[in-house]
């Protein structure tokens, strides 16, 4: 390897860092994630093993005996030293050295043997029945609710409570409370009518407002490009205010305009119309600001770019063209579009990747409603991995979501880059093949 290129990796190292850091890691992540069950409930650094009374009902469909369902439901009882401990803690230590002299070491089936090994104690004996109870609680031994941090704990807490070796192997991964690796999440996405249903809005949303967007912002661009130029620069940097406005601004703007209290409803009030919140009364009013929304933001950003594009056409080409007598339609038709096919597959390709992924706009103006009639694809993988309303978090299921927005993606690229014919643009010009 040359020094030249040593300093050219050199110079190189913070970019290609950054795009590992903040490309590459989270798409690797997004991958990984798709294919566990991680969630709150399971937490993100590993899990734990824990077998809770609300879990014995669920032991026998995973295979675990109803034999070792019932040894971990029944609870035995032990005359252990630390059981002995507590007990020296409740009641003296006279009463726990005589009932480890008598009964030491010794282990009992239910807590009505335990109670009458306790009615032996003749020194200082328990003679309240209640407080026999209370003292045979003390010498429970039961694994139920009890953590334990490492699989190999776990294995011998079910070996020393007498748990049958054919059912250890499906009781220890049944009490498993950390992720896994699974298909589960894909399933789902393709069982789920909910899925469906976010597909089909985010086709409603992405063809709506890529149409809005790439058609409205050529249109400025062509009507701005015959008006002289500190007229037509002036127009689009009131149109440019969209793009560059913060988000909430932005939408809050347009909430103030459709409110039940605000601008819509305070013209329309003297002709009779109730006032309603036009932005979520029915979900094709929602559509409807939706599209337009972020039809202007798309809009300026693309009038923008094609106002550029048209610029940078030769003027003499428009000279000739009114020579030969063309007009105004027929020099947009014959000379502009056909040198604006580039422009236009970026502004789709960019705007389509933009809008799929993107859901700012929604969340902030309808958070999906009225009833989940708005919620996108990838609103969905936000509320599902990050802003659950029953509070737990699916990660993965979101990542599954996410990871899915990256596939369809990269098809879409790959269609728009044949259908506009990239490798035209990208081949040697004429004059030198």
């Amino acid at each position: 390897m040359t020094r030249q290129t040593l300093l050219g990796l050199g110079f190189l190292s913070p970019a290609l860092l950054a795009v590992m850091m903040f490309f590459l890691l989270p798409v690797v992540l997004t991958v990984v994630f798709a294919f566990t069950n991680m969630s709150t409930s399971t937490g993100i650094l590993g899990g734990e093993y824990q077998i809770s009374e609300s879990d014995l009902r669920r032991l026998p469909a995973v295979g675990v005996g109803e034999d070792a369902v019932a040894l971990l439901a029944g609870a035995g009882y032990a005359v252990q030293p630390e059981t002995l401990a507590q007990f020296a803690a409740e009641f003296g230590e006279d009463r726990a050295a005589e009932l480890d002299k008598l009964h030491g070491g010794a282990k009992f089936d239910d807590q009505r043997a335990m109670e009458r090994a306790l009615k032996e104690l003749r020194r200082n004996p328990l003679r309240k029945v209640r407080d026999r109870k209370t003292a045979a609680d003390l010498f429970r031994v039961s694994i139920l609710g009890q953590r334990f941090a490492t699989r190999d704990d776990f294995a011998l807490a079910i070996t020393d409570l007498g748990v049958p070796e054919r059912d250890r192997l499906a009781l220890t991964e049944a009490a498993y409370t950390g992720w896994t690796f699974t298909t589960q999440n894909f399933e789902l996405l393709w069982e789920l009518p909910a899925t469906w249903r976010y597909a089909l809005n985010s086709v409603i949303y992405v063809v709506l407002t890529l149409g809005f967007n790439v058609g409205f912002g050529l249109f400025l661009a062509l009507s701005t490009f015959y008006l002289p130029s500190r007229t037509a620069q002036t127009f689009r940097a009131i149109w440019f205010l969209p793009r560059i406005l913060p988000p909430v601004l932005y939408v809050l703007m347009w909430q103030w305009l459709t409110w039940d209290q605000g601008f819509i409803s305070a013209m329309l009030r003297p002709f009779g119309i109730e006032p309603i919140n036009w932005m979520r009364h029915t979900a094709t009013h929602a559509w409807t600001f939706i599209v337009l929304i972020n039809g202007c933001v798309g809009a300026s950003l693309g009038m923008i770019l094609f106002s550029s594009s048209l610029r940078a056409i030769p003027e003499t080409q428009l000279f000739a063209a009114q020579v030969d007598g063309a007009n105004r339609w027929q020099q947009v038709r014959h000379v502009l579009l056909p040198q604006m096919r580039w422009p236009i597959l970026f502004i789709t390709s960019y705007q389509t990747l933009s809008l799929l992924t993107s859901f700012e706009y929604i969340l902030l103006a309808t958070d999906g409603g009225p009833g989940r009639q708005t919620e996108v694809w990838a609103l969905a993988a936000y509320h599902t991995a990050l802003s659950n309303y029953g509070g737990n978090l699916e990660y993965g299921l979101g990542a599954a979501y996410a990871l899915a927005l990256v596939i369809i993606g990269i098809l879409l690229s790959a269609l728009y880059l044949r259908f506009f014919k990239f490798s035209e643009l990208v081949a040697k010009p004429r004059i030198e093949q």
